[in-house]
């Protein structure tokens, strides 16, 4: 008997908004990026989506966006009835913890984990989008790494600190 295994099914993070919504998203970030390529503000977002997706899939764990990412992030959740459908589409709304800018919490380990959370959830991602804090290859307005809110009840700590669990 032999035995067959099937890739995974890889998905599109542009099926998680229209393109208007994408455009929208994009946009918000070139604002906040004078000069940034809309090629550039769209890949961004696209992480973002990605990233927000694995959150939704994994509901206990602390992941966290890159400071690319973060650029993205931000302008989705600027972006409130577009969040909101994405919610309703993934079946979760992943909250934001605001924290101040600070590079001495970084955990290269807590990035990894969530480009691994990405990929469990059936996403690629774009490596070069997922660099430390002190990675400026794609320069963005955005100055921190943020993480989602733990679910309700799960906090046991300092719910604001951006490293996993």
């Amino acid at each position: 008997m032999s035995m067959t295994t099937e890739a995974p099914v890889t998905r599109d993070a542009r099926d998680l908004l229209t393109a208007e919504e994408l455009a929208a998203v994009s946009a918000t970030v070139q604002l906040n990026n004078p000069g940034m390529a809309l090629s550039v503000a769209e890949s961004i977002v696209l992480e973002a989506l990605k990233f927000e997706a694995a959150c939704a899939f994994n509901p206990g764990a602390r992941l966290k966006p890159s400071r690319v990412v973060d650029e993205g992030w931000h302008a989705l959740i600027l972006h409130t009835r577009i969040k909101a459908r994405l919610a309703e589409r993934l079946g979760l709304f992943v909250h934001h913890v605001p924290e101040a800018p600070d590079t001495s919490r970084h955990d290269p380990h807590a990035l990894a984990q969530t480009q691994d959370a990405i990929r469990a959830a059936g996403y690629t991602p774009v490596s070069t989008m997922w660099g430390g804090p002190t990675d400026t290859s794609i320069p963005v307005a955005a100055s921190c790494e943020h993480s989602p809110a733990p679910p309700e009840g799960t906090c046991t700590g300092d719910c604001g600190n951006t490293g996993p669990n």
